[in-house]
């Protein structure tokens, strides 16, 4: 499972998601998605303006962690929509 560290690197900032979306061109609601683990997919680009906006390499902002790893059990995106009523 790949994780998205979003979150935690714009908390280390001090950063909020208007801030990174407004530095890198990226449409709130694509930020929002990545913060909150709900893509599927990711945008090479757009992965490499956000690094370039938090001054990370992409080892900082994603991770793969095993299935079995307590990290790797957040629901999946499809769960999540459902519990959110979407």
């Amino acid at each position: 499972m790949i994780r998205i560290l979003l979150s935690s690197l714009l908390g280390e900032r001090k950063m909020n998601q208007a801030e990174l979306a407004k530095a890198t061109g990226i449409r709130p609601n694509t930020i929002s998605e990545l913060y909150h683990e709900l893509v599927e997919r990711v945008n090479l680009e757009q992965i490499d303006l956000i690094c370039d906006a938090l001054d990370c390499d992409l080892n900082d902002l994603m991770k793969r962690v095993p299935d079995d790893s307590p990290m790797a059990k957040i629901p999946s995106r499809s769960d999540r929509l459902r519990s959110s009523g979407r």
